[in-house]
């Protein structure tokens, strides 16, 4: 897939790869993984460094956003993202469950998995379930995608979408953003 940017997931994707999760050896994981990408548009590396205190608040509760650290984002681009109430679901059951601080993402044998294994977590899943053209980077790009289709009914701008995904370039988020041929043509026939 060299040269190619990963698929975006379509809702109808996204479902079959929701109830593909839901019957994993670790679905609570698993989930928080995908939900990660999908409706945080996280990167591999950020899922992998991702920490209980960067979504746990004062009361050592799941929050309402998650703070991203410098330490663990691409260029250090750390930022601020309100949790989305299915992601937050998704991490509070899987807190309960959780051995307390430390990475969210643990390894069968316990500790942090490396951002390379994450990578390698979601070929072997698009594979099982034969999407082909996808990769880690598609939950992200659905992300950036999603939220640029609807952010006029936020009162928001590419600019917002810019910072959720921590570029510093508001033409690399443009690159992300996948065209919708249906939109295109209702947008010509109303001109």
């Amino acid at each position: 897939m060299a040269g190619r940017q990963a698929k975006v997931l379509t809702p109808v994707m996204q479902k079959r790869l929701l109830r593909h999760i839901d019957r994993s050896s670790d679905p609570d994981r698993n989930r928080v993984i995908v939900m990660l990408a999908l409706k945080a548009g996280l990167r591999a590396c950020e899922i992998a460094r991702l920490e209980w205190t960067m979504v746990l608040d004062a009361k050592g509760r799941v929050g309402q956003s998650i703070e991203i650290y410098d330490r663990i984002a691409k260029k250090r681009g750390g930022r601020r993202i309100p949790l989305h109430p299915e992601l937050r679901a998704a991490l509070i059951r899987y807190h309960r469950s959780s051995e307390g601080p430390g990475p969210i993402i643990q390894s069968a044998r316990g500790g942090a998995l490396r951002p390379n294994s994450i990578v390698n977590w979601f070929v072997d899943l698009f594979a099982e379930l034969g999407l082909e053209g996808c990769s880690s980077h598609s939950g992200r790009r659905t992300f950036i995608t999603a939220a640029a289709r609807t952010v006029s009914k936020s009162g928001g701008s590419l600019r917002d979408i810019q910072l959720l995904a921590g570029h510093r370039s508001i033409e690399t988020t443009q690159h992300y953003i996948d065209g919708d041929s249906a939109a295109q043509r209702k947008l010509i026939a109303l001109i």
